[in-house]
């Protein structure tokens, strides 16, 4: 599920950005130098304007969601937050048996 929300989350981030990107700022007077001008045949007769700003609203929302979601799914992984936490104890030795201790290659240290 967290990697379905990751997906969804990415895609949307890069949606944003592209359609942020291709709005018009308030004096894009060189705007219509590009073609910008022909655009309002493509999303209707107001523009692309309304459309462009809708679809941002609607990708910025699926964003914050999205955002939520995996701040809720990272505060209750089950997951060992530490090493010590990974690495299994190790079982006492029986009162019968020493410990078996093991051969190190390091040198000892000098007394």
């Amino acid at each position: 599920m967290q990697t379905v929300i990751l997906i969804v989350h990415v895609l949307t981030a890069l949606g944003v950005v592209g359609l942020v990107l291709l709005q018009q700022g308030k004096g894009a007077d060189a705007g219509a130098a590009f073609g910008s001008g022909a655009s309002a045949t493509v999303f209707g007769a107001r523009g692309s304007g309304s459309f462009l700003t809708r679809t941002t609203a609607i990708l910025a929302t699926v964003f914050f969601v999205t955002s939520l979601s995996l701040a809720y799914f990272s505060g209750r992984s089950p997951v060992p937050q530490s090493v010590t936490e990974i690495v299994a104890p190790m079982a006492p030795a029986t009162a019968g048996q020493p410990a078996a201790q093991e051969k190190s290659d390091l040198p000892s240290p000098k007394q």
